[in-house]
């Protein structure tokens, strides 16, 4: 497809909200809390950076949204949020991994080429997955080496010379592999920005009806909570989609 110049992209599968949108060269970003607001307040700031970039939904050349692995919670109202969108505006989907953008964000801000990425999966355990930025793949020389793993802190293998990037020091920082560089990041909209070029050239796609969320961790059952959130924003997605005058 032609090179995608207006996306705009979100993650919810932290306790942090990133929020971007790409104009062209320009670029507006939004980063704060996430975890439970992220249901209420993800549209109006997608609405709000919209505005911000002179553009409507239906400029859009596709809408990038981290699919997982990640909170239950954050994950469906990303999906959720995404799909109503696309629909409403017949705009495509990108999802990214959330442990690539983590992978990216280091490598953006840290020059980590070859890198074991982490999230917390609570319960003491770990999201993992590898990226080696210098390898042959669908990014054109970087991309994820290896399926999402839910595993525990000290059954994480660092290669020799990688480092591990995340968000997982905090809780499990001494049961990690010692001799491995560490990076504090987290998974963000302007990562997955990054990241859409060649992810959209290697026709990563999705129809908006095709677009769930990278569990990892199966569960069974959602709770009474979760199942209003998720109602809550694909219901407000679908209803109000964000426009600019």
């Amino acid at each position: 497809m032609p090179l995608a110049s207006r996306l705009l992209a979100f993650d919810t599968s932290t306790e942090h909200l990133s929020v971007a949108v790409q104009n062209g060269e320009r670029l507006f970003a939004h980063s704060g809390a996430g975890g439970a607001q992220a249901s209420t307040t993800l549209l109006p700031l997608i609405q709000q950076l919209l505005a911000d970039a002179g553009l409507k939904l239906a400029d859009l050349d596709a809408i990038v949204f981290g699919r997982g692995p990640g909170s239950f919670t954050g994950l469906r109202t990303a999906c959720s949020v995404a799909q109503g969108l696309a629909f409403g505006a017949n705009v495509p989907l990108l999802p990214v991994d959330t442990l690539l953008a983590v992978a990216e964000e280091a490598r953006h801000a840290f020059g980590a080429r070859q890198v074991v990425a982490v999230l917390d999966a609570r319960m003491d355990q770990l999201y993992a997955a590898r990226c080696d930025f210098d390898a042959a793949g669908p990014l054109g020389g970087g991309g994820g080496d290896s399926e999402p793993l839910l595993l525990s802190p000290e059954a994480l293998e660092v290669p020799p010379g990688w480092s591990i990037a995340g968000n997982a020091f905090a809780a499990y920082g001494p049961r990690l592999a010692s001799a491995a560089a560490r990076h504090e990041v987290l998974p963000t909209a302007t990562a997955m920005l990054r990241l859409a070029p060649a992810l959209l050239a290697a026709g990563r796609t999705v129809p908006a009806a095709e677009a769930w969320p990278l569990y990892v961790r199966d569960k069974v059952a959602q709770t009474t909570e979760e199942r209003a959130a998720i109602k809550a924003a694909a219901a407000a997605a679908a209803v109000t989609p964000p426009t600019t005058a």
